[in-house]
């Protein structure tokens, strides 16, 4: 059975950084494509950063670009966002996807497996 479980969530004041780990159990994922979404109360789930089943690319959502990134550690089987100078706008319900093979993607219905998500509150 495949599991993903994400870490890291708080509460954390504008400006400030952290850093979510999503573990995944059950298969490996080393050449999978890696994902992290977003939901925000009243929101849609959208897109934050992806990273390819080869690892040579990452794409981002215009509002994380710059401050947000995304990398893998294959060997432990885990993706992580590196999130920093955050603002009030990144609260939100974190979660991380997997798919099952492909290259990069950034849209959530085409992943197969999901984490149960880590809440981000970012506070003034």
């Amino acid at each position: 059975q495949v599991q993903l479980e994400e870490s890291g969530g708080g509460l954390v004041q504008a400006g400030g950084s952290l850093r979510l780990s999503c573990v995944a159990s059950g298969r490996t994922f080393s050449s999978s494509p890696m994902g992290w979404f977003r939901q925000a109360p009243g929101n849609e789930r959208e897109f934050v950063a992806a990273i390819s089943g080869s690892r040579d690319s990452t794409t981002y959502a215009d509002a994380v670009k710059g401050r947000f990134t995304i990398s893998t550690d294959d060997a432990k089987n885990t993706v992580y966002l590196q999130m920093n100078s955050l603002k009030l706008e990144d609260t939100a319900i974190y979660y991380c996807a997997a798919r099952r093979g492909g290259n990069s993607y950034t849209s959530a219905w085409l992943y197969n497996y999901w984490g149960q998500g880590t809440q981000i509150t970012v506070s003034s």
